[in-house]
């Protein structure tokens, strides 16, 4: 995947990285289990029999830094063999587009956007730049959740130089069109940028104090800032953080249809638009919803986030069970590489059997 050479801790220069990205616990964390307990993540099996494959071929992975298996109320197996502890915040770079999409599906149910269909030059046209290309006011939502609004990508060997310019949002708007808005796949973190932007700009409130209503209360998970633009616009589509216990429970809830201790955190219908095949990324062959990943593993059909160097959280509803990894952020992890190891690791560990 062409957006898997995106490394932004090595190029931002502007914005503000928060410093829980880094690192700052090195070597196993031999009690995961008791810490996921102790973390107030909710009921955590006694013992992680039955998970143990998983948990010793994770260990033999040195990019590998966090593995959780939960069902949709129990942590079944948790352990942090390096990098960040359990409870304390990983950068999980592309995540972070799932994570957007899941904030869209709220931001319609609530009336904030009309639905996917709207037009960005309808909902948001300040936000379109002076001189763009009039097709930039025909994309939709549909087409930033599913990465076709057609303009030239931010990602790969693009991304320096978007990162680099002083309106991230103009910027991505302003690139000329390589294909019709809808038309195909092109990833691309500024497309998800742009849906961001309009979040913030209709809703009146910034993308992580959206994230923080919408997604941390309710699921009583930490989201710290991270990374903004020159305009201070929260970064949609890369560099948010999340524990990994955090991250297991948000696909809890997803498990659960959206919903997490009796309240509906997000709509279940949103999450059947947003895992219903749209188009199919070239890099990986997998298909694409709303900002997830749709493959089969074991014979289940699974949505998965995923994110450069590793960082992934795979939802299986049909076999209730969800499974949370962070990685090293800075190494490369392609679809022929140390993604296609995490899927191999899924699918014979944990959904096999």
């Amino acid at each position: 995947m062409q957006a898997m050479a995106e490394n932004p801790e090595k190029r931002l220069k502007s914005g503000d990285m928060n410093r829980v990205h880094t690192p700052t616990r090195r070597g196993a964390v031999a009690a995961g289990l008791a810490a996921a307990a102790l973390s107030g993540f909710g009921r955590t099996a006694a013992a992680a029999s039955g998970y143990d494959a998983a948990l010793s071929r994770a260990a033999a992975l040195d990019q590998l830094h966090a593995l959780v298996i939960a069902d949709r109320q129990t942590v079944l197996a948790a352990k942090a063999f390096r990098g960040p502890a359990l409870d304390r915040p990983a950068n999980v770079k592309s995540v972070s587009k799932s994570i957007v999409a899941l904030l869209t599906g709220i931001a319609i149910d609530q009336g904030i956007l009309p639905g996917p269909a709207a037009r960005l030059g309808d909902i948001a046209p300040r936000l379109i730049p002076t001189g763009a290309d009039p097709r930039a006011a025909d994309i939709t939502i549909a087409d930033l959740l599913t990465l076709r609004a057609g303009l030239q990508r931010t990602s790969g060997a693009n991304y320096g130089g978007w990162v680099a310019s002083r309106d991230w949002v103009a910027d991505a708007l302003a690139r000329p069109f390589v294909a019709d808005p809808g038309a195909r796949f092109l990833y691309s973190t500024g497309t998800t940028h742009v849906l961001g932007a309009v979040l913030a700009e209709r809703s009146g409130q910034s993308l992580l104090q959206l994230a923080r209503d919408w997604l941390g209360a309710p699921l009583d998970i930490t989201v710290p800032a991270w990374t903004r633009d020159p305009q201070g616009r929260y970064m949609g589509g890369n560099n948010m953080a999340l524990a990994p216990l955090a991250l297991a429970r948000l696909g809890q809830s997803l498990l659960n249809g959206g919903a997490w201790q009796g309240r509906q955190v997000v709509p279940s219908g949103w999450l059947a638009q947003s895992w219903t095949a749209r188009t199919r990324s070239p890099f990986s062959r997998h298909d694409y919803g709303y900002g997830w990943f749709l493959t089969d593993l074991a014979g289940t059909r699974v949505a998965y986030a995923r994110g450069y160097g590793g960082q992934m959280l795979y939802v299986a509803p049909d076999r209730g069970l969800t499974v949370a990894v962070t990685s090293d952020p800075t190494r490369p992890a392609r679809s022929a590489g140390y993604a296609g190891t995490l899927n191999r690791l899924v699918t014979e560990t944990v959904l096999s059997g």
